[in-house]
């Protein structure tokens, strides 16, 4: 009888997704959620979804470490996992035993922010470059000249996405440095080189895609999938990979430690390293994605665009962002704080 009763409730568990029911409350970036992907997966599992946006990694960080949130599902970049993870934020969910993590490029299955893939699952990936309007600047624009030493037509006309491990990223390796350097010299060049260029930008703000469209900036440091969506309203718009070293990044979806929905919460992170769901939010979000044999679902403008295609000679430019050791990031913590002066 023991036998059975066991056998019953193992049918049951292989059969939960199927009559799963309830909510589940998204934290995630701004226009980054695709809703038609949502809507795929409430009609599938009978869940209500609510997304809430979040405009930076500290932000969500800072809201969710307070308490009283009520969300489930997070979206963090790679480099702050390490944080929430030490933090006790993120539930250890275990996506490496789960159906579909079979669909994760080996090249995302393994990534030191979170060895084996113990707590999170890829979202989308890309790169930190520059945006430049050809109308207003026919240069080169495959350099971070572009928001460190401007020529004349752009000055006054450039935007800086307000991230500072990207911003910084960009900036070590543009006088030479290297990753998460504690270098004195290299730093202190950086800070002078960051608060002197800080006059040739308009702003620091989030909300390029818009911006870069409508031709209210010309120019700044950008992602490349905010630059693709750019471009599609604005076809002078290009994205230029720094030849003297660009930032990939890759940002993840994870299950909070005090999630109300985890049942519902796992369904969702098996959901979307389904190879056409995650084709969905990279044909939305216009950034890659990390999950084998989502390429055949992706739109065609996805394949071909110069914004999600590195150039072979540029390639290897790009480099993993990572996460700095406590004293390296009070050092940016602080050259941070002097450039908002």
């Amino acid at each position: 009888m023991k036998q059975l009763i066991a056998s019953i409730a193992a049918a049951c568990l292989l059969a939960g997704p199927a009559f799963a029911e309830g909510n589940l409350n998204i934290y995630n970036w701004g226009n980054y959620t695709p809703p038609d992907m949502i809507r795929k997966f409430e009609e599938k599992y009978n869940v209500k979804v609510t997304v809430t946006d979040y405009d930076s990694n500290d932000t969500a960080l800072a809201k969710v470490e307070a308490g009283g949130h009520g969300f489930d599902i997070v979206v963090p970049a790679g480099i702050y996992v390490p944080i929430w993870i030490e933090k006790g934020l993120l539930l250890e969910a275990r996506p490496d035993q789960m159906e579909n993590f079979k669909n994760v490029d080996p090249k995302w299955a393994n990534p030191t922010f979170d060895p084996g893939r113990h707590y999170t699952v890829p979202w989308q990936w890309g790169t930190v470059g520059v945006s430049v309007n050809r109308k207003v600047y026919k240069g080169d624009i495959n350099t971070s000249s572009i928001l460190f030493n401007p020529p004349d037509e752009l000055k006054g006309k450039i935007n800086v996405v307000p991230e500072m491990n990207d911003l910084m990223a960009l900036a070590v390796h543009y006088v030479g440095g290297e990753t998460c350097t504690n270098d004195m010299t290299v730093l202190k060049k950086v800070r002078d080189l960051l608060v002197a260029a800080k006059p040739n930008w308009v702003s620091m703000d989030y909300g390029t895609v818009e911006q870069l469209a409508q031709g209210d900036i010309a120019a700044g440091m950008n992602w490349n999938g905010s630059s693709f969506r750019s471009r599609l309203i604005n076809p002078q718009l290009e994205f230029g990979f720094p030849q003297e070293g660009f930032p990939i990044f890759m940002d993840n979806a994870a299950i909070l430690a005090d999630a109300a929905n985890v049942d519902n919460a796992r369904l969702f992170l098996n959901f979307i390293m389904d190879p056409e769901n995650a084709a969905m939010i990279s044909a939305y979000a216009r950034y890659g994605n990390g999950i084998v044999g989502s390429d055949k679902y992706m739109p065609e403008d996805m394949k071909t665009a110069p914004e999600v295609n590195i150039p072979p000679e540029l390639a290897k430019a790009g480099f993993p962002i990572e996460t700095c050791s406590p004293e390296v990031m009070k050092i940016y913590t602080r050259i941070w704080t002097d450039l908002q002066k």
